[in-house]
């Protein structure tokens, strides 16, 4: 990948700074890039000429290296990924790459996708009053054969090329073949569904071309994380990248990092602008912050909603010993959705801090056996006050089994320990506990399991109120669950009997 030259323009008109005309990582072309090896050159001029659309510096850049040429005259990158952040003209550029396919090139079969169909359709219309408003293209435009009927939309040309919308779902593009395909907000993939449905639509044209437009997205972006990573390795020289995005360690507020990630800044984005909404989400942290880190940064951040904010700050080198307050401990036993995790973690309130551990995880599908057979000698060990679970999740597999030998002949559960549901609302319970964590409430001792589990878990939004997202597929957060019944168990403990006192 190509690093950017900032020295190419660097200073508006009015001597403020300008976004930068190169992405900060590209895929660097195989051969010179001229009229001959690329019909970028001509993309620039039919938007000029034609349609009287004068590209900024970076549109123009993107327009060349897109548009590489192999030797024999297909496009050199038969997928090629485009990441920049929010409101800078790349939705422009896809409209005028379209109608270039469409008068210029001639394609038979072009279709456009976004997250909804609602917006597929805006954009949809948004080129047909482009090709209205151009004597050249409007001369072209077949109107009888032109379709506005809801699901059959499709502008076609006298030519015969014909342009259609949908959106992005596992029915995109099914039955068709298509020569061309712009995949909008690629980071709202989140299943491989559209996808799988629509690159095999491309397989029997040679000349065949794919460009996804996007901006950063999180863990649940997998089919832009897919891309991306692919085309960073560089092993496909078929695949491209071009991301404006600001380097990995800059601050929101780096003017540096914000003219990557911005190309038009200086031009129609105000740089001011743009700092004074990086101070004021800086500020606000949390969920603000992530917002802008992803729209305005175009970089990835691994959770778009996150559920735990503050836990690393909770974090200590000098953890307490559990071990003396036995009595006053709460266990809590979690399984993550999928059966591929288990955790088991104790909790201790001192001093109005609530210190966390865990006693154990499983891993392995179908862990929730194991800890069954395990549980029970686990819980005489540590001699809680209290272990519970969610009746409502994946653990209650677990206990409906230790349930079973609850009676005089079973150690289950063992003398003095108490069991308890935690039939509570399960948002309550982690609302309360991301509330202590953000109030640093909460210690626990680096341990690495809670902390990658931490790092992802994200809200899901039930009512009024919130839970942690359990995902199908992906990274289990049973941990965290485990850790915010144990934290609640222990918070409503009775208070501990006083000492006696001798006379």
């Amino acid at each position: 990948m190509a690093a950017p030259d900032l020295t190419r323009s660097t200073r508006s008109d009015s001597g403020g700074p300008l976004g930068s005309t190169e992405p900060r990582i590209w895929t660097p072309p195989l051969r010179e890039l001229t009229p001959e090896t690329s019909y970028g050159f001509d993309l620039n001029d039919f938007a000029l000429d034609v349609l009287g659309i004068d590209f900024y510096p970076y549109q123009k850049w993107l327009s060349i290296h897109a548009g590489e040429l192999l030797v024999d005259g297909r496009p050199r990158f038969r997928r090629l990924l485009v990441m920049i952040a929010r409101q800078n003209g790349k939705s422009l550029w896809a409209k005028v790459l379209i109608l270039y396919w469409m008068f210029v090139e001639i394609h038979k079969k072009i279709l456009a996708t976004s997250t909804n169909r609602d917006y597929a359709r805006v954009a949809w219309y948004e080129t047909l009053d482009m090709i209205k408003d151009c004597e050249f293209t409007n001369r072209r435009l077949d109107v009888r054969a032109t379709k506005f009927a809801t699901g059959s939309e499709t502008i076609v040309t006298t030519d015969g090329s014909q342009y259609k919308f949908a959106a992005s779902n596992r029915r995109t593009g099914r039955s068709l073949t298509l020569n061309r395909v712009l995949l909008d907000e690629l980071r709202e993939h989140v299943t491989w569904d559209s996808w799988n449905a629509v690159t095999p639509t491309m397989k029997t044209v040679p000349d065949a071309q794919l460009v996804a437009l996007s901006n950063a997205g999180g863990l649940e972006a997998i089919v832009l994380n897919d891309f991306r990573a692919e085309a960073m390795a560089g092993d496909n020289e078929r695949l491209g990248l071009f991301e404006w995005s600001a380097p990995d360690d800059a601050e929101p507020d780096d003017v540096a990092g914000l003219l990557y990630a911005n190309p038009l800044a200086g031009y129609l984005v105000d740089v001011d602008e743009l700092l004074s909404d990086a101070r004021a989400a800086i500020a606000a942290g949390g969920e603000k912050l992530v917002g802008f880190k992803i729209e305005q940064m175009c970089r990835a951040v691994p959770v778009l909603n996150p559920a735990v904010v503050g836990w690393k700050d909770c974090g200590t080198d000098e953890p307490a010993d559990l071990a003396p307050h036995r009595a006053r401990t709460a266990l809590c036993v979690d399984i993550a959705l999928d059966g591929s995790h288990a955790t088991l973690v104790a909790a201790v309130e001192l001093d109005k801090v609530v210190h966390l551990e865990v006693v154990a995880a499983w891993s392995g599908y179908g862990c929730g056996r194991v800890v069954a057979v395990e549980l029970p000698a686990l819980v005489r060990r540590v001699r809680p006050a209290v272990v519970g679970w969610y009746p409502q999740g994946p653990a209650a597999a677990v206990a409906a089994e230790l349930a079973a030998r609850k009676d005089r002949r079973s150690d289950w559960p063992p003398r003095g320990v108490k069991l308890d549901e935690l039939t509570t609302e399960t948002g309550g319970v982690c609302m309360s506990f991301a509330g202590m964590v953000g109030a640093h409430q909460v210690s626990h001792p680096h341990d690495p399991l809670m902390d990658a589990q931490a790092a992802t878990v994200q809200r899901k939004r039930q009512g009024d109120q919130w839970v942690f997202a359990r995902p199908a597929s992906g990274g289990p957060i049973d941990a965290m669950y485990a850790a915010a019944g144990a934290t609640w168990l222990v918070r409503r403990l009775p208070p501990p009997r006083p000492p006696l006192s001798v006379a």
